[in-house]
């Protein structure tokens, strides 16, 4: 008898890692389905973006959707990706858009992915420019750059990077200097720490109200700032205490997303104002996939609570915005807020397509190591 019961017990075990494995290769699937396609459209990653005036593409937008091919590439070691990604970052000289001396977060954005080259290659050509361009930024005293929270995504996390990779913790320090102000000072505070969500900006902090009443949280841009806030804490090790202070913010926030998902598995444009904004969009969603997959990886979230979250997410951008091609529905244009690009459908292509697919790569990826545990 206790033979069978083990024979039952092995077989059960077998069948939950085979179907285990049948999804996680359904999830790469369609990463990759939705990456085959940016790549067939974009075939050479030097040309500029041309949406109404020209802008080289080492912008920001171009910047996020490499972010999501490096970690596509960290499941799916495929040499095209480095290929591809070389040859965008060589044609930039490994330079931060606008060159050495700017101080704009989305011109800085492309250097996360330099850095990542850097720490897997050595070369030092694919440090110096970034490291120069942080070094002048810290040499100033203004620390109020980052007035509006896509900037917390877009630069914070190459502040860690640095401090990785040299040990020099006055990166870090500095990177923390500018995100408190963003999070305490800007406007009087970017965070509600009461709902654990962000104002986009200065302008939209109380008393300022969507038509219904309701406070302005963004879903894409409270997207920036957690996925910040998981990037920075990769860096890190879980005992440093800018970990753990980054890491309360991060909990804050899954707790407040986790109150406002959709019934459908999407989040909301407008995260707590459907009356206004509604309706499903695709890069907050990822991006909200993105980081919930990561902090139940850590055991940081209770899984009967945001495993549902997690699993509804994945479901719903399959099942109602990846194209058969690859191509990605409803994903809201650039912008600052709810009502920017609107309206966002399933058949639309937004002003810019790169930022969406690396948002969504990024949301796959982790869900993919999510079902690796």
């Amino acid at each position: 008898m206790k033979k069978l019961i083990t024979l039952f017990a092995v077989t059960a075990i077998s069948l939950s890692a085979v179907a285990q494995n049948a999804k996680q290769t359904e999830v790469l699937n369609v990463a990759r389905n939705a990456n085959d396609y940016f790549m067939a459209k974009y075939k050479d990653p030097t040309e500029p973006t041309n949406v109404k005036r020209i802008r080289p593409s080492s912008l920001w937008t171009r910047a996020v959707y490499y972010e999501g091919l490096m970690a596509l590439y960290g499941i799916d070691k495929q040499q095209r990706y480095i290929d591809y990604t070389d040859t965008w970052a060589n044609f930039h000289q490994w330079t931060p858009r606008n060159g050495i001396k700017t101080r704009d977060a989305d011109d800085q954005c492309c250097g996360q992915t330099y850095l990542e080259r850097f720490v897997m290659t050595g070369d030092s050509t694919m440090l110096r420019p970034i490291r120069e361009n942080l070094q002048g930024q810290m040499a100033e005293t203004k620390i109020g750059y980052w007035t509006w929270i896509d900037a917390i995504q877009m630069a914070m996390p190459i502040y860690a990077q640095m401090y990785k990779i040299t040990g020099d913790r006055s990166y870090i320090e500095h990177g923390m200097k500018m995100y408190r102000w963003s999070r305490n000072e800007c406007g009087g505070g970017l965070f509600n720490e009461k709902d654990g969500l962000w104002w986009r900006d200065a302008d939209y902090v109380p008393p300022y109200k969507e038509k219904d009443g309701k406070d302005c949280y963004w879903s894409r841009g409270n997207g920036w700032v957690l996925a910040a806030l998981v990037r920075v804490m990769d860096q890190l090790s879980p005992k440093d205490k800018i970990y753990k202070e980054v890491k309360k913010d991060f909990i804050m926030m899954c707790d407040g997303l986790s109150k406002c998902q959709r019934e459908d598995g999407f989040w909301n444009v407008s995260l707590v104002s459907p009356v206004t904004y509604g309706g499903k969009e695709t890069t907050g969603t990822a991006l909200f996939l993105y980081g919930i997959s990561w902090g139940l990886q850590k055991g940081y979230l209770k899984e009967k609570v945001y495993r549902p979250i997690a699993d509804k997410a994945w479901e719903a951008m399959v099942k109602d915005a990846v194209h058969k091609d690859g191509f990605l529905g409803y994903v809201q244009g650039t912008g600052k807020d709810p009502s920017a690009g609107q309206p966002v459908t399933y058949d639309k292509v937004p002003d810019f397509d790169d930022y969406g697919v690396g948002c969504f790569l990024l949301g796959a990826v982790e869900y993919y190591k999510l079902l690796g545990k």
